[in-house]
């Protein structure tokens, strides 16, 4: 799988291996894109794979242990140009809490939903699976038990997508990112079971 993956934007520093990434993020990189801040960031890492299939989950464990900076992050993305794009990470905050996170950006708008876990967390699985247009993303501690951290809508990512792994650290600040563990599976979102379409 790993030489599927492409670079939409390259670090000056990462190393990739059979079974492991890892990227060393620089200072003031970021995705965002205008909502509440009104500034636009666009110019994190984001190594990639491309696809059109319509039914599948993406897994990957990161390793985050070096991050020490507040908005240090790593974690999935599904990137297809800076207005349209979706990212899950832990995001650094303090000695005491941090941010698990996601970020949606359709028509150059982003939002942000966060909630509190504990600093010492530094192992993050995420799970992005895909139904047509529609996606879901979940998180791990352990790579077996996933749970929900959203449903979203990608209006502009109905047909050939590309996703795979980012970091960044928005601030002053580097650390290395790892990611290992990555594989592709059939669609583990299944179908709707309840309330017919309209």
């Amino acid at each position: 799988m790993i030489e599927k993956l492409e670079w939409t934007r390259a670090p000056r520093e990462f190393e990739i291996k059979e079974d492991r990434i890892e990227i060393t993020t620089e200072p003031h990189t970021d995705l965002w894109q205008r909502t509440y801040y009104h500034f636009r960031n666009d110019n994190a890492p984001v190594l990639q794979m491309e696809t059109d299939e319509k039914f599948f989950s993406f897994i990957v464990k990161t390793d985050f242990s070096e991050s020490h900076h507040r908005f240090d992050q790593c974690g999935i993305v599904l990137y297809l140009d800076s207005d349209n794009w979706l990212k899950a990470s832990v995001e650094y905050e303090n000695d005491e809490f941090q941010h698990l996170g996601s970020v949606v950006t359709n028509h150059g708008y982003s939002d942000w939903a966060t909630t509190a876990i504990p600093a010492d967390v530094k192992y993050m699985w995420y799970r992005l699976s895909r139904r047509e247009d529609d996606y879901c993303i979940e998180c791990s501690t352990d790579g077996k038990n996933f749970s929900q951290m959203r449903v979203c809508h990608m209006w502009e990512g109905g047909g050939i997508i590309r996703f795979g792994v980012y970091a960044c650290s928005p601030e002053d600040s580097t650390f290395k990112a790892i990611f290992t563990d990555m594989r592709l599976t059939e669609c583990a979102w299944k179908a709707h079971d309840g309330q017919q379409p309209d």
